[in-house]
């Protein structure tokens, strides 16, 4: 049964999921590059960049997973660029260049409306202009009997928890201390909502935990 899930989302140790002031040079905002360390080592995200060698370990695992079986996307208007408003132009195409590392139908949050981007390598960018509940509705269309993943960012995810429309989750917790930006969990009784924590390893980089819905 296809599933909405968080996987690979990275968390600070004080409870941030981006630092603050995202802008180009900040894609995280100040001090979130620090968040996914745990994840550049890897053979996998190597391997997505077109590198070779990585290490191969627990965190490799995860990451692998984070990018298996899944049908579409849903993203903020964040994630796919530090542009805020009406979109200026059709030229901001995301931050990955002209092969995105989606591969499927990408749904992205956002108040103003944009014609979809077809990208290399099967990635297409729907703009929604009528809500996160309709871009759920059209990501799990597209997905058919693959998963959905919430990519983020934080508000994004924060949304789709207090709904209680996402099964599971894998956060890597990195062992840094951002001091303020966008906290994840700020007012969520993950508790009361259904989760309960379901595995979790450790590694120099990351303690990663996986919560399930019950």
């Amino acid at each position: 049964m296809s599933k909405v899930r968080v996987l690979g989302f990275s968390v600070s140790l004080d409870g941030y999921g981006a630092g603050p002031e995202q802008s180009l040079e900040h894609p995280f905002g100040k001090g979130g590059m620090e968040l996914p360390q745990w994840l550049m080592g890897t053979k996998t995200f190597n391997t997505m960049i077109g590198e070779q060698g990585g290490s191969t370990g627990v965190d490799d695992r995860y990451a692998a997973a984070s990018l298996q079986g899944f049908g579409a996307f849903i993203i903020g208007r964040n994630m796919f660029g530090p542009l805020r408003g009406e979109w200026p132009d059709e030229n901001w195409k995301g931050w990955w260049g002209d092969n995105p590392p989606y591969h499927t139908p990408v749904f992205v949050l956002t108040h103003h409306a944009r014609p979809s981007i077809e990208m290399e390598g099967g990635t297409t960018f729907h703009f929604v202009t009528e809500g996160a509940d309709e871009a759920l509705k059209r990501a799990k269309a597209a997905a058919g009997k693959l998963d959905v993943k919430i990519g983020g960012g934080v508000e994004t995810v924060r949304h789709y928890l207090r709904t209680g429309a996402i099964d599971d989750m894998h956060l890597a917790i990195s062992p840094v201390l951002l001091g303020k930006g966008e906290a994840l969990f700020a007012g969520l009784d993950l508790p009361a909502l259904g989760y309960q924590v379901t595995a979790r390893e450790t590694t120099d980089l990351a303690t990663h935990v996986v919560l399930e819905k019950r």
